[in-house]
């Protein structure tokens, strides 16, 4: 604790100096200085003002199984870490270098549904709707600080454990941007939250996070799907309190996953990496050995749906060596049977678009 606090002391220049380039760069946007470019289609940006860990993913997600049976969806992400540049279509066919882990997580899941990957995402949009000019709306990943597109809907999540009222500015602290910037937001989602909320931790976060008339704060769980076998997703695994589970990812934070699983089976054991981190054949090789030398009767190995996009890579090692390994579907839900405010909210955006 003492440690963490003499690094914030030591990194607050840093902080301050980060945070007035952050600043000047606000004040070109809001004075014309820099250009917003609206479309004439409804765009929803989901993001966060922290690097990282906030769930991200699985917030697009509930919002592609939301309208992709009524409007014809697309996406568009940075492809953060893929080993392409420019603009892409994912294709399903893909694997993780070529357009990131989480664009053709995306793609494998909702193959009807347009996913792309580009640093630019004002050139993306247009490229989409010359490719595929049925498109009625368009959501953007991790676009909260990408100023050049003014969203019609702007979704910013903070996670329970960890909300930006308490954060600092980097490198003192993980927030991109000064705590102001959640002003821009029409909606905050305080997500991983634990399955439990009292009103009273409710009230408590939302006086904390001071919403204008204008927005409006909801509160968001994960709820895990059976994990599914990486060569035969119809094959499911029933955790259970005798099994032991050997977790490989590399995602922001792994609290919230470990704490599930330790309610669910006898005993986890982590090897983690970086969020996004691309596995070595030796990685999977120790993957591999550790498992192997784990005295524990019943054991599997788990990972995320994100890692196993990565894992992919190393699909032929993997069957080789007959490896249990099983990925973890996750879904978000909604506190306070807000679910449904929540979807009408959106659903009220796209109603009164107008072009």
């Amino acid at each position: 604790m003492i440690q963490n606090a003499l690094f914030k002391i030591l990194m607050a220049p840093f902080s301050l100096l980060y945070g007035l380039g952050v600043s000047l760069r606000n004040t070109f946007y809001k004075t014309g200085v820099l250009k917003s470019i609206s479309f004439n289609l409804p765009i929803i940006s989901v993001g966060n003002l922290s690097v990282g860990g906030a769930g991200k993913t699985p917030h697009i997600e509930y919002l592609i199984r939301l309208l992709k049976d009524y409007l014809n969806v697309a996406t568009v992400s940075r492809g953060y870490k893929r080993k392409t540049k420019g603009f892409l279509f994912v294709k399903p066919n893909m694997n993780a270098e070529q357009v990131g882990d989480e664009p053709l997580q995306f793609k494998r899941k909702f193959q009807d549904v347009v996913v792309t990957v580009s640093e630019s995402r004002t050139f993306a949009i247009p490229e989409i709707v010359g490719e595929h000019p049925q498109t009625q709306v368009v959501l953007l990943d991790d676009a909260f600080q990408h100023r050049s597109i003014q969203p019609g809907l702007n979704i910013l999540l903070t996670e329970f454990s960890k909300p930006f009222t308490k954060d600092f500015l980097l490198p003192s602290g993980r927030l991109r941007e000064w705590r102001s910037a959640y002003q821009r937001a029409d909606v905050i989602v305080v997500s991983k939250c634990p399955k439990e909320v009292s009103l009273e931790e409710k009230e408590k976060i939302t006086t904390d996070i001071a919403p204008l008339p204008n927005q409006k704060v909801f509160f968001s769980y994960y709820d895990y799907d059976p994990p599914y076998f990486l060569f035969n997703s119809r094959y499911r695994l029933k955790l259970e309190p005798d099994m032991s589970v050997l977790l490989i990812c590399a995602i922001a934070r792994t609290d919230y996953l470990v704490d599930y699983l330790n309610e669910k089976v006898d005993t986890v054991r982590v090897l983690e990496y970086e969020d996004h981190h691309f596995y070595s054949n030796y990685e999977i090789a120790n993957l591999q050995q550790t498992f192997e030398k784990w005295d524990a009767d019943k054991k599997v190995i788990l990972t995320t749906e994100k890692d196993a996009m990565r894992l992919e890579l190393h699909f032929p090692f993997i069957k080789e060596n007959k490896m249990p390994v099983f990925a973890l579907p996750v879904r978000v839900k909604f506190h306070f049977d807000e679910g449904e405010q929540f979807d009408e909210t959106v659903k009220e955006y796209l109603l009164g678009f107008k072009e």
